[in-house]
């Protein structure tokens, strides 16, 4: 029997050696505290039970949706009487997800769930991406959004957490966690409005409060996954703006939980927010994807006052890894079905797969595959950290000397946390997409017809580089985390430009030095940048060294000005930070375990001429066409004036 789990060698390596289950386990686990109740006593035993899991679930998706994957397309979702409403096959997948209790994988056992780790639920996503997307993107709002209200109470100080023990004793929104963990409801995040997606600031929903201290909210949500759930964390603006203050924007944004119905014991529903529609879309035609409309709906306010931005890049960070995980699905998908189809196909003598252009792209796609994998679990792995410890400083007794060495983990954990997870969503929706194309490609006139699946695929792949913040939000983020390092502490940058050149030529290792190789292209386009970025800051630096730049660098700057040539290059250096945080990665799982080499070595064959390339781009093009934009920009300002 078919088993998405057991039939890549690539996830069981992670399970197996690729991933600190052991930390992972000691801090879900509260390093064994409750084990005389109902928690596990050793790692063994509960990566034993983890194993379980996976494998139980790879075998439910390859059986239970792989083979309805077309079905669930051509079926897609409809709005009926102001309700969303799944057909027969795609409802009953769902209900065997429930009797396998998965909605509450992560949640803890006190409030009805397993208290597995994260990282169990996303290698999980993968394969149920890999049977079909859009299932996957509706099952994600099940007990992430259970997770979410948990780590939100936790962050707030809502919650009751045994010091010891790490047992939650109560919590803010202990029922709505238990009814999600449940599947009896899913819930999901609305930030997206008419005329506010990437650009948060012109967020227009409001949240208001009366004489009682009630809040409500008011407004129009559109593009929502899943949105016909009951539960739903709504980004609302409670603050007024400040023209003179760019921020103000961001900060006057407040995050509310809001119940959209409620059910009576009969099961009658009474809406308390109107669903406006379900869009019908090029692919993605098993999850809804809905507009909202919000009247004074009453509202639970999530912290303070105008921290929305900041639980919403909680629930952002969270929901870009599970994306990465999707597109892991989706390319893996498209993968097994191009080498599937080139191995039964024939031409000019042979099975196309023994063709040289053909095999050269199955094995691309296979070493962009596995790099993905590598920085996925990676990424889950320390955001998965970050979120734990971050409640456990909150909560546990801890001495001075334990605080201390654990806010100085939590720190590392989230440095490295934000270095990938913009990487990861950039690659793995980029990729998504040429995967599916590939796989079309190899299927020949087969491809561009329904009865085949890549045509599929890539309508399902398309949404992968634009939801959850696009490929080029990605990029200035990965952009402005790099430059904004640098300028803030260049003489570390100097110290590790240095030593990275020192190894690309001293190192006994020769992957370690083709690794530094790759790291000192990416650096040279870094330093490159800055020069450029910081214009006539440095024009009285000339003759300095990095390293000795005053501190006048990091004030007074004009991002829409300052920041335009990095701007312009802000994709070609995310695929430079990119393949050089790969290179990383696979060379420290070759260090530990040789049979990695490999893999490290196709992917070093396609990202070292490849970062040539990107270093001679971001270093020698770019200044025509900001001339001509500050020209035409001139232009309409003259215009204006007159």
């Amino acid at each position: 029997m078919a088993n998405f789990f057991k039939d890549n060698d690539d996830l069981q390596y992670y399970f197996d050696k690729g991933i600190d289950w052991d930390t992972l386990v000691r801090t879900t686990e509260h390093e064994f505290a409750d084990a005389e109740g109902d928690g596990f006593s050793s790692t063994e035993e509960a990566v034993g039970f983890y194993r379980d899991i996976v494998e139980m679930f790879g075998e439910f998706v390859a059986a239970e949706i792989k083979p309805y994957e077309k079905e669930i397309d051509e079926k897609g979702v409809e709005l009926v009487d102001g309700e969303v409403v799944f057909p027969e096959r795609l409802a009953g997948i769902f209900e065997k997800i429930q009797d396998l209790d998965l909605h509450g994988l992560t949640v803890p056992r006190e409030l009805g769930g397993m208290n597995a780790p994260r990282m169990v639920y996303f290698l999980n996503s993968e394969m149920m991406a890999r049977a079909d997307g859009s299932a996957m993107a509706h099952h994600g709002f099940h007990g992430g959004i259970a997770m979410a209200a948990l780590v939100f109470s936790a962050l707030e100080g809502s919650s009751d957490v045994d010091p010891t023990t790490g047992r939650i004793n109560d919590t803010r929104w202990k029922d709505v966690i238990s009814e999600i963990a449940s599947g009896e409801a899913w819930g999901c995040m609305d930030i997206t409005e008419p005329d506010a997606g990437s650009d948060m600031a012109a967020l227009r929903a409001v949240g208001e409060q009366d004489e009682d201290g009630n809040w409500y909210v008011t407004g129009e949500k559109i593009f929502i996954t899943s949105g016909h759930g009951k539960y739903h964390f709504v980004i609302a603006r409670t603050e007024e703006t400040d023209p003179d203050d760019p921020m103000s924007g961001l900060n006057g944004l407040s995050m509310f939980l809001v119940k959209t119905y409620e059910d009576d014991e009969d099961g009658n529903r009474t809406r308390i927010v109107q669903l406006s529609r379900v869009e019908e879309k090029l692919g993605h035609h098993g999850s809804a994807t809905c507009g909202l409309v919000f009247d004074k709906a009453p509202a639970e306010l999530v912290g303070q006052r105008g921290e929305g931005f900041k639980y919403m890049l909680t629930l952002m960070n969270t929901a870009r890894l599970g994306v990465g995980f999707e597109c892991l699905g989706l390319s893996e998908s498209s993968y097994r079905a191009a080498v599937e189809y080139a191995a039964e196909r024939g031409s000019m003598g042979k099975t196309i797969d023994r063709h040289e252009m053909i095999a050269e792209y199955l094995e691309t796609m296979k070493t962009e595959i596995q790099a993905q994998r590598a920085m996925a679990v990676a990424a889950c792995f320390h955001e998965e950290m970050a979120q734990k410890l971050s409640i456990e400083l909150r909560y546990a007794d801890f001495d001075e000397a334990a605080r201390a060495d654990t806010e100085r983990l939590l720190k590392s954990h989230q440095r490295k946390a934000r270095r990938i997870t913009p990487l990861l969503k950039y690659f793995g929706a980029e990729k998504a997409v040429e995967h599916a194309r590939t796989a079309l490609q190899i299927h020949g006139g087969n491809g561009y017809i329904t009865e085949y699946l890549p045509e599929k695929l890539l309508r399902d792949a398309l949404v992968m580089p634009i939801y959850e913040g696009t490929s080029q939000i990605q990029a200035l983020m990965a952009m402005k985390d790099v430059l904004g390092g640098i300028i803030k502490n260049p003489q570390a940058f100097v110290r590790r430009m240095a030593q990275t050149r020192w190894r690309a030529v001293s190192s006994r290792d020769p992957l370690e030095r083709r690794v530094a190789q790759l790291q000192s292209l990416s650096f040279g386009a870094q330093q490159h940048l800055v020069l450029k970025t910081a214009g006539d800051k440095v024009k009285g630096l000339r003759g300095k060294p990095i390293a000795e730049w005053s501190d006048e660098l990091t004030k007074n700057w004009d991002p829409k000005r300052d920041f335009a040539f990095a701007m312009l290059h802000a994709e070609r250096l995310i695929q430079l930070l990119t393949d050089v945080m790969i290179a990383e990665l696979l060379l420290e799982q070759a260090r530990r375990h040789p049979e990695r080499a490999e893999v490290l070595e196709r992917h070093l064959e396609r990202a070292e001429p490849k970062a040539r390339y990107l270093h001679d781009q971001i270093t020698t093009t770019g200044q025509r066409l900001l001339d001509k934009l500050s020209a035409s920009s001139a232009e309409v300002a003259d215009q204006a004036a007159e």
